[in-house]
């Protein structure tokens, strides 16, 4: 009986062992770490170098073009642009082709022909805002109060259709003017416990009738525009941060009621009395400013009208220019503003016709050759507010309406991605696209593409524009 306890134990000895020696490789460390964790471990670090990008960088910096570098023979390179701008379905394209340096012709496809060329005439409307205006200018919406008409306050429209409702934004072209300061920095500027003080709202800077009669009724309620005032959030669109969709039809009315919404409690806060209503009515002559806030600069403003296609921005910046221009703030004062501007650049005025600002008028007539020319006096000019429209135009493939263009997937047009820059256009049965390019040999060209008659084929025309302009991006066509 001893011998089988002393079995019976030492069998019971090896189980603990076994089981003993698992927890403790397995168990134990897990415990040990518990209650004396380890220094943690950095995780490694990829170089910068080798970290992908999420983009394609606009470069900051262009080198100097070599003005010995080859042009194109034109007989080779009009063969290559004559097959891109067939077209299988309705319609044709007239065309140009134009040395930037000296002014030679390279192409010309029917380029004397005029007909709508939609948005591309906003061309015309940059060139005009940045003749008679510097980049630099900003536009100023303010808050004038007066001792003849004690206890009113005049919010007064400068031209501004890019204000936000809030804050001001220093580092954006949208909301570089904020409502939400300047109805603080008038409060600020009330006597305490003063008031009740009324609301008006001046839109005078803007001359005659708010819509052009040649747009289309379908256009306005699309929200391709809308009624035009020197004032407005976000440039009418009634959702603000989108850059689509409906618009305001009173943008003036809805800006002073964002206002004054804004103004009554910063105001109340230091015991002032705002009437909440908004009327409109005209400062009086010896009316001073108690606040006021700033746009962003006339070129930043330029290069979003160009790059997003904005007609209603397109509009109201062109009655900036004819009022810098010594004209009306009209839509006569308007269309007198960028045509006077294009015949200093020598845009040959025979049938050019300038129905509006934005593209959208049945009155537009333009040639290629005259865009051609406009164009390239934008890229020869000594002027900064002309360089700059040149280098506002949307990048193919990277910005604006532009960034879905010449993408990838694009076919031939593809090889003109980051090369091309241009100015899009496009209605029912016309498209259009101008800008310049560099070519592989490092030549500065100038162009212009204009289909007319579409029907349902705008897409097929799109491309067949797009490719073009990638030959010229890729042409040495000798």
């Amino acid at each position: 009986m001893r011998a089988l306890r002393l079995l019976t134990g030492l069998l019971l000895v090896l189980v603990m062992a076994a089981v003993a020696v698992p927890v403790t490789t397995h168990v134990m460390p897990h415990v040990l770490a518990a209650v004396n964790p380890p220094p943690p471990v950095e995780p490694p670090v990829v170089p910068a170098l080798q970290v992908p990008p999420t983009a394609v960088a606009v470069p900051d910096v262009v080198p100097a073009l070599s003005p010995s570098a080859p042009a194109p023979a034109p007989a080779v390179l009009g063969a290559e642009l004559d097959a891109a701008l067939q077209l299988a379905g309705p319609g044709s394209f007239a065309g140009t082709v134009v040395d930037s340096s000296d002014g030679s012709v390279l192409y010309t496809r029917d380029a004397g022909r005029v007909q709508p060329p939609a948005s591309n005439i906003k061309l015309f409307t940059a060139v005009a805002a940045l003749t008679f205006g510097q980049p630099g200018d900003t536009l100023t919406t303010s808050v004038l109060a007066s001792e003849a008409e004690a206890g009113d306050l005049y919010l007064r429209g400068g031209g501004d259709v890019l204000l936000g409702s809030g804050t001001s934004d220093p580092a954006a072209v949208v909301g570089r003017a904020g409502l939400g300061t300047l109805a603080a920095d008038a409060a600020a500027a009330l006597p305490d416990g003063s008031g009740p003080y009324s609301v008006y709202l001046d839109d005078t800077l803007f001359a005659g009738a708010t819509l052009n009669p040649t747009w289309a009724q379908g256009d306005i309620e699309a929200g391709e525009i809308a009624p035009l005032h020197p004032l407005a959030v976000n440039s009418a669109w009634l959702e603000e941060g989108r850059t689509a969709g409906p618009r305001s039809q009173d943008a003036a009315l809805d800006a002073a009621r964002l206002f004054a919404a804004a103004l009554v409690p910063a105001a109340a806060e230091r015991g002032i009395t705002v009437l909440p209503e908004v009327q409109r009515s005209t400062a009086p002559d010896d009316a001073e400013a108690l606040a006021a806030v700033e746009s962003a600069p006339l070129e930043d403003q330029v290069r979003r009208m160009l790059e997003i296609s904005d007609n209603y921005l397109a509009e109201a910046l062109a009655r900036i220019a004819a009022l810098d221009s010594g004209r009306p703030a009209s839509f006569g004062g308007a269309t007198e503003a960028l045509t006077a501007a294009a015949a200093r650049l020598g845009v040959p005025q025979e049938g050019l016709l300038v129905g509006d600002a934005a593209g959208l008028s049945v009155r537009n007539a333009v040639s290629p050759d005259q865009l051609a020319t406009l164009v390239r006096g934008t890229t020869t000019s000594g002027e900064e507010g002309l360089a700059a429209v040149a280098r506002s135009l949307p990048i193919a493939g990277l910005t604006g309406t532009l960034a879905a263009r010449f993408t990838p997937d694009a076919g031939p047009a593809r090889a003109g991605a980051g090369l091309v820059r241009a100015k899009t256009g496009t209605l029912n049965a016309v498209t259009g696209l101008s800008g310049h390019v560099v070519t592989a040999d490092g030549r500065l060209l100038v162009f212009s593409f204009l289909a007319l008659g579409l029907e349902g084929n705008t897409a097929e025309a799109r491309a067949a524009a797009d490719t073009a302009a990638a030959v010229l991006a890729g042409c040495g066509c000798r």
